[in-house]
């Protein structure tokens, strides 16, 4: 270690703490090797021909999984195959769905029309809380109870342990703990859950980075849009939405939200959480056969029905005031109009437009009623184009200015926007500090903006619609 000459009482105070850290993480790490060592050594002299056993099934996919060569590729695949198992999977329920539940939407519709109901409610209750909460039912529902299931069977396996394995040494290079990776699975199926996940991390400042950054792993309620918007612009074959294409932009989002998870946890940990990165011991547990009913059971009562309840209680309150925005009139123009006046010179700067930013700010509640909304806003209110029908989906967003960077912009924005509301209240429930709360909503809101802007503001220079 360098000797510095402290100059002050702080200083002093100062090379104490990072020599104690520093001390602290290696008596760790030597703890941890020396048990494991002994461990070895009593079940050598203890079991006899244990040269035979040595070579279990764990040690091989061991050998395999968390190999510094194999390791990487192999949980790359094993992503690559939940979604494109998931985007198959989910395909023909969503449009299964979709006609029963847009067919009941007929029969309400003509129920309040012959009981003579006003105008205004059955706008409100059919074509305002109905419709949003149909479409997020229909389009939510197929992919989180194929998704989770998935991450539930590798979670029950033991392969969860090896990817925050893997990734300690990248979290301990940006400052921060390889126990974050688990927290960032979590996050996959929702962000609140991964910040409530970043309670297993022990240190307060790494808890805290963590559960700053846990908005950037794309969640599931953003996955059904990025998929739709995927499929409609940025592939060539739009007639299915399960193809290779939209598995590749829907690894791109993952990958730009782990990028960014690690350039804003470096930041961090350099700047306003500065500290030494504490030490990580992690003990693998063996692989398991997994309990497929205890998985699927586990998987739909504490995951799918969770996530798509919270969705539903948000979906009908948010497809009221959108429609009353859109058909609410003042001198004029409705306020949805007025709104999307005001937001637009914002977002054609960053390539999106006033209404994708206004569903954005709608959307605030939940992450899955941002397409409908959107579509709601497009429509002013009135039909909302059939899922099935993909081109007529297109027709409409074309015809509303969309490009295939306004389709690339929505998915940045999309990934990196500030947090939904849960989650957003879920951190200031672990923090219990509005500074943090606060931080945790604008800071992404300011990242997603400035990405979008780089890249408008590149493909302008380089000629690229």
């Amino acid at each position: 270690m360098k000797r510095v000459k402290p100059s002050s009482l702080q200083d002093i105070m100062r090379i104490a703490k990072e020599a104690q850290s520093s001390c602290e993480t290696d008596l760790t790490d030597l703890i941890a090797e020396r048990v494991t060592r002994s461990a070895e050594e009593i079940y050598k002299a203890n079991v006899r021909n244990h040269s035979e056993y040595h070579r279990d099934i764990t040690s091989m996919l061991d050998d395999i999984f968390t190999s510094r060569i194999i390791g990487y590729p192999s949980m790359l695949l094993l992503l690559a195959c939940v979604f494109w198992i998931t985007l198959l999977g989910a395909n023909w329920p969503s449009a299964i769905l979709f006609r029963l539940l847009f067919s009941i939407e007929s029969s309400l519709a003509n129920v309040l029309e012959y009981s003579k109901a006003p105008e205004w409610f059955i706008g409100v209750t059919v074509f305002g809380a109905y419709r949003s909460l149909a479409w997020v039912v229909s389009v939510m529902l197929p992919p989180i109870a194929i998704f989770f299931p998935l991450f539930t069977l590798l979670e029950d396996l033991g392969y969860l342990p090896r990817i925050a394995f893997n990734l300690d040494a990248f979290f301990k290079r940006v400052g921060s703990h390889g126990k974050q990776a688990l927290t960032m699975c979590m996050g996959f199926g929702c962000n609140a859950a991964g910040v409530v996940a970043c309670r297993i991390i022990d240190s307060p400042r790494e808890r805290l980075i963590a559960c700053l950054t846990n908005t950037f792993v794309p969640c599931n309620g953003r996955f059904p849009a990025i998929i739709l918007i995927s499929a409609l612009f940025l592939q060539s074959d739009i007639r299915s939405a399960a193809s290779t294409g939209t598995t590749v932009w829907l690894l791109f989002s993952v990958f730009l939200g782990v990028i960014v998870t690690f350039i804003v946890s470096w930041t961090l940990s350099r700047t306003v959480l500065k500290g030494m990165p504490s030490a990580f011991a992690i003990e693998l547990p063996p692989y398991r056969r997994p309990q497929i009913m205890k998985i699927l059971i586990r998987s739909f009562l504490d995951r799918t029905v969770f996530v798509l309840t919270r969705a539903a209680a948000v979906a009908a309150p948010a497809g009221v005031v959108t429609w009353v925005l859109a058909n609410t009139s003042f001198q004029g123009a409705s306020l949805l109009l007025r709104l999307v006046k005001v937001l637009s010179p914002l977002g054609n700067a960053i390539g999106l437009d006033g209404f994708i930013l206004a569903a954005f700010l709608l959307g605030l509640p939940a992450n899955e009623i941002v397409l409908p909304i959107l579509i709601m806003g497009y429509s002013s209110g009135g039909i909302m184009v059939d899922m099935e029908s993909l081109s007529a989906l297109r027709g409409l967003l074309v015809s509303s200015g969309w490009t295939s960077r306004t389709a690339l912009c929505f998915i940045i924005f999309s990934v990196l926007h500030y947090p939904c509301a849960t989650t957003i209240w879920t951190i200031w429930h672990e923090t219990r500090d509005f500074k943090w709360t606060l931080f945790s909503a604008l800071m992404p809101l300011g990242l997603a903006i400035g990405a979008c802007f780089v890249v408008t503001q590149v493909s302008l220079l380089l000629g690229i619609i």
